[in-house]
């Protein structure tokens, strides 16, 4: 937590008074916090809500400001601390399932962020020192975000090359077969890898639901249909039907070796970027955890 300070003195004597200044205090930190979530969704591969990502700010921001007032020691308790880092995650992010990592970076950008304020402001010819436990600078408000901001970037660069998270953004996907077409909100994931063994081609995974439009014709398919896909394309195979679905093997997080049921698209185009004739894999589970998209895309190689 970093705090604004101005000085003052009464004239003829030696004593200078610290006054903090719970306005600039609130606006200093609100705009760091805001950095360090930003930089942490972009990092962990969120999708990033602004608008949550400031309550989170603000609640930091509000805790920075209320350590200040009389009776309020007790919040600067190292397990206050960590507890406010955690709320705001909780409430930049919600109902993430990167939780976990997504708090892990914030902790960590807080510590690096904080170290490089305080080299720049050694570079500076300014200090940092502690009040009751909490960081303030004697650097005006302009160079403290001048100096979160370089900070911000500078992170972001070295721990998003180094670490190899993705980066995503949601557009406009449209999916055609057999003359039909359906519109889907597609997020494009630098790091989803999932491709087909065959083509090497980028594989779409959409929501099962969104698909049944494109599915051929007298073809009906339900979840518990899609949670066993190899019994499921070995009865379309008995009924005729089977021309156009693959099985597609997949890893993920607890899922050594999975299957998925994939339908083959004649054409599909995402925002702008035209990825032809690929496999959209049919996902019986929820793509979004309340992100707004119902497919996953990677990026093709070129």
């Amino acid at each position: 937590m970093i705090s604004d300070e101005r000085h003052s003195g009464a004239e003829g004597e030696g004593t200078n008074v610290t006054v903090v200044y719970i306005d600039s205090l609130f606006l200093l930190n609100f705009v760091i916090n805001y950095l360090l979530l930003l930089a942490s969704a972009r990092l962990a591969g969120e999708v990033i809500h602004r608008l949550w990502l400031a309550l989170g700010a603000a609640l930091g921001a509000g805790y920075a400001a209320a350590v200040f007032f009389p009776g309020m020691g007790f919040l600067l308790h190292p397990l206050c601390k960590l507890g406010v880092a955690v709320l705001m995650t909780l409430v930049g992010f919600r109902k993430s399932r990167r939780l976990l990592r997504v708090t892990l970076i914030f902790l960590g950008l807080a510590c690096a962020l904080g170290g490089g304020i305080f080299a720049i402001g050694l570079l500076g010819g300014r200090t940092l020192t502690l009040k009751n436990g909490v960081l303030y600078s004697k650097m005006d408000l302009k160079m403290l975000l001048l100096s979160a901001s370089v900070c911000y970037l500078i992170l972001s660069l070295v721990f998003r090359r180094s670490a190899g998270h993705s980066v995503r953004e949601q557009k406009p996907a449209i999916l055609s077969r057999n003359g039909k077409k359906v519109v889907l909100t597609a997020l494009l994931d630098t790091g989803n890898t999932l491709t087909d063994p065959v083509t090497g081609k980028p594989v779409m995974v959409a929501d099962w639901q969104q698909l049944t439009p494109l599915l051929p014709s007298g073809v009906m398919l339900d979840e518990p249909a899609l949670r066993t896909p190899v019994e499921t394309l070995e009865c379309l195979a008995e009924q005729g039907t089977a021309c156009g679905f693959r099985l597609l093997p997949y890893q993920a997080v607890g899922v050594e070796c999975g299957m998925l049921l994939a339908l083959s698209m004649e054409r599909v185009q995402v925002g702008v970027q035209d990825y032809g004739s690929i496999l959209v894999a049919m996902s019986p589970n929820r793509i979004s955890d309340g992100g707004g998209y119902n497919a996953l895309i990677g990026i093709p190689n070129g």
